[in-house]
């Protein structure tokens, strides 16, 4: 029996391993943030429907307008990073080095991942859940320090 155990711990530990290093030779040291917003993009889906169905408001085409926006937030994520890519290869060919355009990814990222815990949030309030104030607030404030360049623009 205690040999059964082991094999099943053995083998999680073997898929969990091979499932790590996949999603970091693809994704990079941080990989965890993109299976962090990948999480919050299902759950920003899911709460959606369930305030979608407790309101008796499901709309089937709605939701595939979800998802497809979902899929629009990972091209403009590797967009970023790939646009981001590219300028640092440009700056090896003419001696600049660019790689301060690393930073539009994850500002991109950031931006996003601030974008999808707040309209979780949202999702609860419209559902009727009791949202402490105090996650309402600290998102906002997590917004304005993420995209505060931009909002000095706009003024």
């Amino acid at each position: 029996m205690k040999k059964m155990g082991n094999n099943i711990i053995d083998t999680y530990n073997a898929v969990t391993g091979a499932a790590v290093a996949i999603l970091s030779y693809i994704l990079g040291e941080h990989w965890i943030l993109f299976v962090a917003f990948f999480a919050l993009n299902a759950v920003d889906w899911l709460t959606g429907w369930m305030k979608s169905r407790m309101a008796g408001r499901e709309n089937s085409a709605e939701g595939w307008k979800g998802v497809l926006k979902k899929l629009g937030y990972w091209l403009m994520i590797m967009v970023a990073f790939g646009s981001s890519a590219v300028f640092i290869e440009i700056g090896k060919v003419i001696g600049v080095d660019l790689g301060i355009t690393t930073l539009l990814g994850w500002f991109v990222l950031a931006s996003l991942l601030v974008n999808e815990i707040r309209s979780i949030v949202e999702n609860f309030v419209e559902a009727g859940f009791n949202v402490p104030a105090i996650l309402i607030k600290g998102l906002e404030v997590a917004d304005k320090m993420v995209n505060k360049d931009q909002e000095g623009e706009d003024e």
